[in-house]
């Protein structure tokens, strides 16, 4: 008698290789935040092999630098090659939630250098199984997300022309501005100036990025609620959750939390401090897609909408964010998930698809991407 052949799971779909080559790809315009401005995007690319051939990627960005969460494309590049691999090289691509939990539990302070390998991870299971990883994710709740499109820190006839411009093309029907690079009252004047002009044609929601204090917040905040502003994300510094609360209390104008959300534990806490209205979900912040269905699954249960991120990915890291989101009902506050329309260029064959301000779930194995080797090697720094 002899022995069965062994699973296709246990042994061919083991992680072989894991392997990072580092891009830049400029923007068609810069991207201004609060402390520093973007003129190309780095992108940490990660190519995950199985024993049997089966190929996955991810991808790890982060928005502007180091500024925003510590990590850099070029130390994650670093802490995937010599700490990450190994953890992953053996394992069955299978267990996507095992292997998130394992990396988290060597690297927590990394969660885009995580969120990388854990797309891959997800990429290959699904491309393995021959379904979209929205299937393996408990099947889509919608086909399509609103996108909201970032003006960032503009001056007023040029956030303007922009907006109206998007607005006549139907690209775009909501809008969101960056604040915090200037004085408080310029920059209240130059937001205001913007809702005036736009006179109601668009949503319009701001993102401080936590540069005001509590005090600043409490001021201005109601100054923007008049001028038609209808959310403010992050006003104040992401450790201040209590003051979040306080101002919730006292101002007229939704506030969302974005860098004071990292981890399930944290949604836990904004929700029992009753700090927030909405609550930004993102892959690379939290470590990964299944950290940020747990956030999901807090969120819902705590009545908190969720708005769903982006770093300003490539089409990559976009139709990732796109599985998720369609496949999680707490998703009920919109998308910014504008990433390869900042991007002069992409690195697939076939970019997502964008269509009347919404961007449409991609179709195919996996993450229905197909890494174009080209435009990678065009991109890649040398």
């Amino acid at each position: 008698m002899t022995d069965p052949k062994p699973e296709r799971s246990s042994a061919a779909l083991r992680v072989r290789a894991l392997e990072t080559r580092l891009l830049d790809i400029p923007l068609v315009r810069p991207h201004r935040f609060s402390v520093t401005t973007m003129h190309t995007q780095g992108v940490l690319l990660i190519r995950l092999v199985t024993e049997d051939g089966t190929v996955g990627w991810g991808e790890g960005v982060v928005p502007g630098g180091p500024w925003w969460g510590g990590e850099s494309v070029e130390g994650m590049a670093a802490l995937v090659e010599r700490h990450l691999a190994p953890l992953v090289i053996g394992q069955d691509v299978l267990r996507p939630e095992a292997l998130a939990r394992r990396l988290e539990s060597m690297a927590a302070g990394a969660p885009f250098a995580r969120a990388g390998v854990e797309m891959a991870v997800w990429d290959a299971a699904g491309r393995a199984l021959g379904v979209p990883v929205h299937q393996l994710l408990g099947g889509i709740l919608r086909n399509r997300l609103p996108v909201t499109w970032a003006l960032g820190s503009e001056a007023p006839d040029v956030a303007v022309e922009e907006a109206r411009r998007l607005l006549a093309e139907g690209r775009h029907r909501s809008f969101k501005l960056k604040m915090g690079a200037l004085a408080v009252e310029e920059d209240v004047a130059r937001v205001s100036a913007i809702a005036d002009a736009l006179d109601g044609a668009a949503p319009l929601s701001v993102d401080l990025n936590g540069a005001w204090d509590e005090y600043t917040a409490r001021r201005w905040l109601p100054a923007l609620a008049e001028a038609g502003i209808r959310m403010a994300e992050q006003p104040i510094p992401a450790a201040h959750v209590s003051g979040l609360a306080r101002l919730r209390e006292q101002v007229p104008i939704a506030l969302m939390a974005d860098e004071s959300l990292r981890t399930p534990a944290d949604a836990l806490r904004l929700a029992a401090a009753h700090a927030v209205d909405v609550v930004a979900i993102k892959i690379g912040k939290s470590g990964g897609l299944s950290a940020v269905r747990r956030i999901a699954d807090v969120a819902e249960a705590a009545g908190l909408g969720c708005y769903g991120g982006t770093a300003i990915e490539t089409s990559l890291g976009t139709a990732a964010s796109a599985h998720l989101f369609c496949a999680t009902a707490a998703v009920s506050s919109g998308t910014e998930l504008f990433g390869p329309l900042l991007l002069e260029d992409d690195i697939v064959t076939a970019p997502v698809t964008y269509q009347k301000g919404e961007l449409l779930l991609p179709s195919g194995p996996g993450f229905g991407m197909t890494i174009d080797e080209e435009k990678v090697a065009k991109y890649e720094r040398r």
